[in-house]
């Protein structure tokens, strides 16, 4: 395959089917990312509808579905009783991390198709009790991972599976932002544990290093070696201010890992191998740029008008396509659970201060 051939196809739909349904949504959860981001990215999408919003607050659903011209506006108990169900065909879960559970079972008991956001849950057992409430329903389950819709991701598999780096040798990984900055407020939830899970820098960062390394490469981690420290005050109830970790993927592949919750926002990926190197950076956060290296090639694809909206609008319009045609869910509920495992094995290796095999 010629290197020019698959970036002259950067924006290419390749796992589209010939649907034209349009899947209607239920999102649970109105934070800043459904309110900014996931709503925006329906709107772009021609096979999405927002119907239904689901809110802790009756007023604040109202006041959004009025804004954004959504027809039903419920509460969260509304929903567990299954208010609207006529009114919407698959749910977006969008909470914070403890709480996808409660609402991945009323969907399945609803026979509702599931996009829920990641990590899947809070712990591993949650996980898979969330799984298991999909399979046991037969409903499709999605885990939201929008890198594996992203343009520049998937033509970077391309390349890789066509030989562009040659045998991968080591893959580096860093995801890192200011949550502080962010959001002031320490007591906010990605800084509690019993909300956030393990922690808050592995949970809520090293998950898209993780994930998007295994779906480039097809290879799953093994064995874990980390360490992790909290100083600043805020970080107190969490082990993970800061992280570093050591993957041994299949293969004897190793991905080193850095992530942090208090640091400048910078992310990138890197795959080296015997014949190229290809990066993504940034990576992680919109407008993923894709860097090239190989013998006296040097290119950078770069699309600035593609964000995190137009990230989420993709994997959207995927899911609706899987839901619509029946086609296979790349990144299921299994899926998303083996993230866990290693999630969880990267909190034990650091409890552990030495290297641990991960139990799949």
């Amino acid at each position: 395959m010629e290197t020019r051939s698959v970036l002259d196809r950067f924006g290419e739909r390749d796992w589209e089917t010939e649907t034209d349904g349009t899947v209607r949504f239920a999102l649970v959860g109105l934070g800043w990312w459904t309110v900014d981001v996931v709503i925006p990215a329906i709107e772009q999408s021609a096979s999405c509808e927002t119907t239904v919003l689901v809110s802790s607050s009756a007023e604040k659903a109202k006041r959004l579905a009025d804004r954004h011209e959504v027809s039903e506006a419920i509460t969260y108990d509304d929903f567990h009783d299954g208010a609207a169900t006529d009114a919407y065909d698959a749910v977006y879960v969008g909470t914070p991390n403890a709480y996808h559970l409660e609402y991945v079972e009323t969907a399945a008991e609803l026979g509702k198709a599931v996009l829920c956001e990641k990590p899947l849950e809070a712990t591993v057992e949650r996980a898979e009790r969330l799984v298991e409430a999909a399979e046991d329903a037969d409903i499709p389950l999605m885990t939201a991972y929008r890198m594996q819709t992203e343009p520049a991701v998937r033509r970077a598999k391309e390349l890789i599976e066509d030989g562009f780096v040659g045998e991968p040798t080591h893959v580096y990984g860093n995801n890192t932002q200011p949550i502080l900055e962010m959001n002031p407020d320490p007591d906010q939830w990605r800084l509690d544990p019993d909300v956030t899970g393990y922690g808050t820098s592995v949970m809520d960062l090293g998950i898209y290093p993780i994930n998007t390394a295994r779906f480039l490469l097809e290879r799953d981690p093994v064995r874990v070696s980390a360490r992790m420290a909290s100083s600043h005050e805020a970080f107190e109830d969490v082990p993970d201010q800061t992280a570093t970790f050591t993957l041994t993927l299949e293969g004897d592949l190793p991905l080193v890992c850095t992530t942090s919750q208090h640091a400048q926002q910078d992310t990138q990926l890197k795959i080296i191998g015997t014949e190229g190197t290809i990066e993504l950076t940034p990576a992680f956060h919109g407008e993923a740029t894709l860097h090239l290296s190989s013998g006296s090639l040097r290119a950078t694809i770069e699309d600035t008008d593609y964000g995190a909206v137009e990230e989420m609008r993709e994997e959207f319009a995927y899911f609706a396509d899987r839901v619509e045609s029946g086609a296979p869910i790349l990144p299921d509920g299994r899926h998303g659970l083996a993230d866990m495992r290693t999630i969880r094995a990267i909190h034990e290796a650091a409890e552990y201060d030495g290297p641990i095999d991960i139990d799949h």
